[in-house]
């Protein structure tokens, strides 16, 4: 019984199994897909304009953020390799 199960499941994972199962897996796919994309809603033009300012102004914040960072650690080093040089 053992061997039988053994059997059928080596039968199922081989090459040739997988390639007749191939147009079924892709028709499944395929519908899987339809059915996902009817759930899609595409976003107003106010709702794109909001998050497109939003992510302009994330932008430059961090911007200004990792500006003022560097130049802390530039200046932080700096004074240290001149307490060192002297």
């Amino acid at each position: 019984m053992a061997k039988s199960a053994t059997a059928s499941m080596a039968d199922e994972n081989s090459i040739g199994a997988r390639l007749k199962s191939w147009p079924q897996r892709t028709k499944d796919f395929l519908r899987d897909v339809r059915t996902e994309m009817k759930h899609v809603t595409t976003p107003s033009w106010k709702e794109v304009r909001a998050t497109t300012v939003v992510v302009i102004i994330s932008v430059f914040l961090f911007a200004a953020f990792f500006w003022v960072v560097d130049m802390v650690i530039g200046r932080g080093l700096d004074a240290i390799l001149k307490y060192f040089v002297k």
